[in-house]
């Protein structure tokens, strides 16, 4: 399968770099898959799972905000955060939980409240499967 160039990048870090097979990546207005060759997009990122294919493996990701650009080459993500869900168990699954019941309790606006809505569902799917 051919690869193309992606690199996951948040405030902090540059989380993943290097060559990938496939990007499936929670877009504001659905999941789209990304493949060597994709006409180029950007799209707003949704709270969701980043799952990435790499030549070596598959790598999935807790992404929250931020955006994505592609190109027939590239992949970049640029996002506020990125956990790997090997990470999010136990005390940090029910720390994430904890927060984004109070960012659905306060949100002022209904983007806001959508999007609160929409990590703390992705949350409660990956608790039901650690379970």
């Amino acid at each position: 399968m051919a690869t193309f160039n992606f690199e996951l990048v948040t405030p902090e870090r540059l989380v993943l770099s290097g060559e990938a097979q496939q990007v499936v990546v929670p877009g504001a207005e659905g999941d789209f898959a990304v493949l060597a060759g994709h006409a180029p997009f950007i799209s707003t990122l949704r709270p969701g799972i980043l799952d990435v294919t790499l030549p070596q493996g598959r790598q999935q990701l807790l992404v929250k905000k931020g955006v994505a650009e592609a190109d027939p080459t590239r992949l970049t993500v640029l996002a506020q955060t990125a956990v790997p869900l090997e990470e999010l168990q136990g005390a940090r699954l029910a720390s994430e939980l904890q927060l984004a019941e109070a960012q659905v309790a306060e949100a002022k606006d209904d983007q806001s409240r959508m999007m609160a809505d929409t990590l703390l569902d992705v949350l409660k799917r990956l608790q039901l499967k650690a379970a």
